[in-house]
């Protein structure tokens, strides 16, 4: 580089308007100004422009660009920098922070936790704020294992979902989604609304009890827990049907992945009669699930073929990927029990939705709040282009479209 060659970091700042980036771009052309870089934002309509340029001693560039600041409204600030050409090859990582609110307590919990592992924030954008609030910070250098135990105590201490992920090509290119259905697409656990309208609510609930304190394996609970409905008429499939509340934000969660091309698929531990249906309601490509067996009517109490058990949903992710020509390192599994627990081992990522604490512990990232949407975010997907996308949708009728109470003033 010529020695007479200095670098040097312009910042301006005024009320946004359209052409001040032209204007600016202008000056350095007319003075023949090399551009190494640039970056813009604006927050409440003020903006904040950093570029970074390279100009000779005897250049009259940085009189030229006063003056058009003056003419034009604006502030601008010099600083002499060094250059350097490595700062693009240093590890970057996105942490992802998600909270009802988000105070300054919590978010100065998280910096610092990225501080802590000596990370450095390049970048802040607010993703949401409703019905949720949520950040993403870039972050250059630091050490990822630090600043991710430091990270999940902010998130214990201040009530918050935090998530860090290594910025990479594969994050921004997931292209699968793979979904647990009870307590996670839907807010209810189908065999047991299934059972209380065959009226044996109590038998299944005491059966789901002992597996959950390891008496009994997954598949056997289910075998048991079937058996108790035999002799039920298959139409209390259709009353369950009717009963069954989608967890909110699933519309839109969903709707969303298949605009931006997405395959979404669904699998459960749950039976194909309930599943075939949501799936075909939302537009879901894939639906896996447990086959009961009814004849002539009537549930007999048995299950059809192999369990869809912790190891299958496991085997179902990497089939509908490999059908799909989709790597695993660009899968996406959500889900909140330990019969998710392989699945969400053997994605690219795996996401604990409003999960039991072992299941939040052994995910990627977990997410708490009760908005299944929320996950967009830890994609990188802001809310303004859900809602940009939705609003030019004229056919789009949607209970997702519902305001928020409470939802803060732009």
């Amino acid at each position: 580089m010529d020695e007479a060659l200095r670098t040097i970091l312009v910042r301006c700042t005024g009320r946004d308007r359209p052409g001040i980036t032209t204007g600016l771009l202008g000056v350095l052309a007319d003075t023949g100004a090399h551009l190494y870089d640039m970056e813009q934002v604006v927050v409440r309509e003020r903006l904040t422009l950093d570029l970074l340029v390279g100009i000779t001693s005897g250049d009259d560039v940085l009189k030229d660009l006063l003056f058009h600041g003056w003419e034009h409204g604006l502030q601008l600030e010099f600083e002499v920098v060094e250059e350097t050409s490595r700062r693009a090859t240093k590890p970057r990582f996105v942490v992802t922070v998600i909270g009802q609110t988000l105070p300054p307590d919590a978010l100065a919990g998280v910096t610092g936790a990225i501080a802590a592992g000596d990370g450095n924030i390049d970048r802040i954008l607010r993703l949401s704020r409703y019905p949720v609030v949520s950040y993403e910070f870039v972050v250059v250098e630091g050490d990822v294992e630090v600043m991710r135990r430091a990270l999940v105590a902010a998130s214990r201490e201040h009530g918050v979902d935090v998530a860090i992920q290594r910025e990479s090509l594969e994050r921004r290119a997931k292209r699968l989604v793979v979904m647990d259905v009870d307590s996670t697409l839907i807010q209810d656990e189908v065999i047991e609304l299934l059972a209380d309208v065959a009226g044996c609510a109590r038998e299944v609930a005491d059966i789901t009890a002992r597996a959950m304190n390891g008496e009994l394996d997954f598949e056997a609970s289910l075998r048991e827990r079937v058996a108790k409905l035999a002799g039920t008429p298959a139409e209390a499939l259709d009353e369950v049907r009717e009963r069954l509340r989608l967890t909110p934000g699933a519309r839109t969660f969903v709707r969303t992945l298949k605009r931006l091309g997405y395959t979404v698929a669904i699998v459960s531990g749950g039976f194909t009669a309930i599943t075939d249906g949501l799936a075909r309601d939302l537009g879901i490509d894939h639906a896996v699930a447990n086959e009961l067996e009814i004849v002539d009517g009537t549930i007999t109490g048995r299950v059809l073929g192999d369990v869809i058990d912790r190891a299958g949903k496991a085997d179902v992710l990497r089939r509908i990927a490999a059908a799909e020509h989709v790597p695993l390192e660009q899968t996406v599994a959500v889900g909140d029990g330990a019969n998710d627990l392989d699945m969400l081992a053997a994605a690219g990522l795996g996401i604990a939705f409003n999960a039991k604490p072992v299941v939040r512990d052994a995910a990627d990232t977990a997410v708490s709040v009760p908005y299944l949407d929320a996950i967009l975010f830890l994609l990188g997907i802001r809310r303004d282009e859900v809602d940009e996308a939705d609003a030019s949708d004229p056919e789009l009728v949607d209970d997702d479209l519902i305001p928020v109470p409470g939802t803060p003033p732009v």
